[in-house]
């Protein structure tokens, strides 16, 4: 399978980062899909607003059940509605070497790790060379799989599992998010992202909840931007 460079797959959950990379990836590609992911998360509503938005950007829409993940680890506060959230930000732990931060319980493992596989397995089928994710090591909240370190050995690992030249992008790997805001601004979609995209880990679309820690973060990156203005 020849990989075409100008197209491009946005691993795609109808949030605020991965929505402004669906932008990003539109003024940088000639052509691009979306692939979302059910994987048993309480806020499965994020799927058809991710659909929805994707509809309205003119870009081919896939998902993918792959709850299998749900059911590979225990103590996920996103999967197991029996457990109550963590709503603060992690700290750094003094029983973790170097200073390491121990993930929240709204770290599900290994979900990057499947997506992107996933994604490029989807992907070498479409004749896609570029793999698009939001992920954040600025402000990635002790995820280890949003971290630049993982993203890169895992683009050497898919390059070399399917022997392809595929390229993982990550528009937002070292800026936080009052400057996601700002991308969204400067590609037209500001109002958009606001309103109709689902970051809240509660399932509320727009500004969220307000309470839990993806709500958190979304509003300072916001209150920070509209203050800069």
């Amino acid at each position: 399978m020849i990989l075409d460079h100008r197209k491009a797959l946005v691993v795609y959950s109808g949030g605020q980062d991965s929505t402004t990379c669906l932008f990003w990836a539109k003024k940088h590609f000639d052509e691009v899909r979306a692939l979302c992911f059910r994987y048993g998360q309480k806020h499965v509503v994020e799927v058809d607003i991710a659909r929805g938005i994707a509809e309205r950007a003119g870009v081919p829409f896939e998902e993918k059940d792959v709850s299998f993940i749900s059911e590979l680890s225990t103590g996920c506060s996103l999967t197991d509605t029996s457990i109550i959230m963590d709503k603060e930000p992690p700290t750094p732990s003094p029983d973790m070497p170097d200073g390491r931060i121990t993930p929240p319980n709204t770290f599900v493992p290994g979900r990057n790790l499947f997506f992107l596989a996933i994604a490029a397995v989807y992907a070498r089928e479409h004749g896609i060379m570029n793999l698009v994710t939001g992920v954040s090591q600025t402000d990635y909240s002790g995820y280890p799989d949003c971290r630049d370190s993982f993203i890169r050995s895992l683009n050497v690992s898919l390059n070399l599992a399917m022997d392809e030249q595929f390229v993982i992008h990550t528009p937002l790997m070292w800026i936080d998010k009052a400057e996601t805001w700002k991308l969204a601004d400067e590609l037209g979609v500001f109002d958009l992202v606001r309103n109709e995209t689902l970051t809240c880990y509660n399932g509320v679309k727009g500004d969220g909840c307000g309470e839990c820690p993806a709500c958190k973060l979304r509003r300072q990156g916001l209150k920070k931007y509209l203050s800069s203005l």
